[in-house]
């Protein structure tokens, strides 16, 4: 059984960063793709970044483009999620997501593994 447990959510004011961690067990973690989602109140979830089995990829969404920077470390089977310049609409649940395959993308289908998430508030 896969388990992701993400850490690192809080408040911050509008312009602050945060770092958020998913650290993963259950199978071999540098074998997947691994994404982070988020999902404001009263929306749907929506695709934030994603990285390549071995970090050689990534993907933003255009609203995080430049400003957020996810990374991985195979070693501690852990994926980070740098959050700068952070705005009020970054407001939401934030969640790591491991892929089925080494290269996941955008879309939810292509994970199979959820975290429960950590709340990330910004204020303005």
């Amino acid at each position: 059984q896969v388990q992701l447990v993400e850490s690192g959510g809080g408040l911050v004011q509008a312009g602050g960063s945060l770092r958020l961690s998913c650290a993963a067990s259950g199978r071999t973690f540098s074998g997947y793709g691994m994404g982070w989602f988020r999902q404001a109140s009263g929306k749907e979830r929506e695709f934030v970044a994603s990285i390549s089995w071995n970090g050689g990829t990534t993907v933003y969404s255009d609203s995080v483009k430049g400003r957020f920077t996810i990374s991985r470390d195979n070693a501690k089977n852990t994926v980070y999620l740098q959050m700068n310049s952070l705005k009020p609409e970054d407001t939401a649940v934030y969640s790591c997501a491991s892929g089925k395959t080494r290269f996941s993308g955008r879309n939810s289908y292509e994970y199979n593994y959820w975290g429960q998430g950590t709340q990330v508030t910004v204020s303005s």
